[in-house]
């Protein structure tokens, strides 16, 4: 007999996200998980589990799916970008302007500069809190709000304090080259990074990741190389935000770098795609934060997809796109990117876990993490088509029940 602490049992399907064939997201109907600590000891029957000590949960009429995996977000900022968000619905550039509303990342650098650990801490709570309840286990965390070497600090201490107080994962990404400060010189600014802020972040483990905004009018390829290679000589592994208003070079920067994954891509041509594909680089891509910004590029998933590419979706959680739900990510990018529901939950899952080059997550087998979504519709496909929607009705995180959502 085997020893478990959980049973979740009699679910009307589990969704494995462990392709077999002619089925890619691996559905077994009624059945039940067995977890013993941290992780999955049994799925399907469990027939031999010694349940005299064993707590069990009746999952009927339930399905149950791998806890989302959220591999690009902004996490931490102070403020709000409400006003420039809603300003961008009527009115043009020089009109907000005229109007003295502060806009963009520097907006948004000035307004976390303004605030403490406590209240940035705070107000990270309160969103991983809601990420939680919609079903997201694991979440990518960037600095970049601070752009100095204090401020980046600061952002990076408040990732270390979210992990011992949230249920969440917080994988943590240092992004100081997320734009440029106005009261530095370029040269100096990026000298900065390299030799003051990178090797801080390292030397506290502050980080997994090293981060940059490859794009027109921030960091050149060049200089992308540059800051990447000297976190990689630090222990950071690089990612890159890349191709997502221009076509720099980025992408075919960092797959000869070997990045753990490049993201939005908005205007990857299929060369580039297939040289990331065959980097093994994974795209991640964020349609709600196309939606959001009224993206005159959307990216093209399907390309993506038809020439070899890894794809996972994100929420791009940030001041300019405040979405907090997976769910609503797969619905957009289901219905806007042409990705099938199946496409979709893999690139939230299992895809998403190798965007932060994790293998102990993202589907529900045997050693993997016991991080479990319990759905409360009728089928798989109501996640994509009930919009806005929460089908999270039970969240189970390294095997421990988390939050369940009550009947109304």
């Amino acid at each position: 007999m085997i020893l478990a602490d959980l049973l979740l049992v009699n679910a009307s399907e589990i969704i494995t996200c462990v392709p077999k064939q002619n089925d890619s997201i691996g559905r077994i109907k009624n059945a039940s998980i067995a977890i013993k600590d941290e992780h999955i000891i049994a799925v399907g029957k469990v027939d031999d589990i010694d349940t005299s000590r064993v707590k069990i949960i009746d999952c009927s009429g339930k399905i149950l799916a791998p806890g989302f995996v959220d591999s690009h977000t902004h996490l931490i900022f102070g403020g709000s970008r409400v006003r420039e968000y809603a300003a961008k619905m009527t009115m043009t550039r020089e009109q907000i302007a005229a109007l003295n509303i502060p806009t963009g990342i520097l907006a948004t650098v000035n307004m976390t500069r303004a605030a403490s650990v406590e209240e940035l801490t705070l107000s990270a709570e309160e969103r991983l809190k809601r990420m939680w309840r919609y079903g997201t286990t694991t979440v990518e965390s960037k600095s970049g709000y601070g752009l100095t070497a204090s401020d980046e600090i600061k952002l990076l201490e408040v990732n270390q304090k979210l992990r011992a107080s949230q249920s969440v994962d917080i994988i943590s990404t240092f992004l100081g080259a997320h734009d440029i400060p106005k009261d530095v010189s370029r040269e100096r600014y990026i000298e900065s990074i390299i030799k003051e802020m990178i090797p801080q972040v390292a030397e506290r483990k502050l980080a997994e990741f090293c981060d940059v905004f490859c794009d027109e009018g921030y960091y050149t390829a060049a200089e992308s190389k540059m800051i990447l290679e000297a976190g990689m000589k630090a222990g950071l592994k690089p990612k890159i935000h890349s191709e997502q208003y221009s076509a720099i070079g980025g992408a075919m920067m960092c797959a000869g770098l070997g990045a753990v994954s490049a993201d939005h891509l908005n205007y990857a041509d299929r060369t580039m795609m297939r040289t990331l594909a065959k980097a093994n680089v994974i795209g991640v891509v964020t349609p709600v934060l196309d939606f959001a910004v009224k993206h005159p590029k959307p990216f093209e998933a399907r390309a993506m997809i038809e020439e070899g590419m890894t794809l996972a979706l994100a929420t791009d959680f940030c001041p300019a796109c405040w979405c907090e739900s997976m769910q609503v990510v797969m619905q957009f990018a289901c219905r806007n990117y042409k990705m099938s529901p199946e496409e979709a939950l893999i690139a939230s899952t299992v895809n998403g876990a190798k965007a932060l080059g994790l293998n102990d997550r993202g589907a529900l087998a045997v050693g993997m993490l016991a991080d479990i979504q319990v759905w409360d519709v009728p089928t798989f496909e109501d996640v994509i088509y009930r919009i806005g929607n929460n089908a999270v009705r039970r969240v189970i995180k390294r095997g421990r029940i988390g939050v369940t959502k009550e009947k109304t």
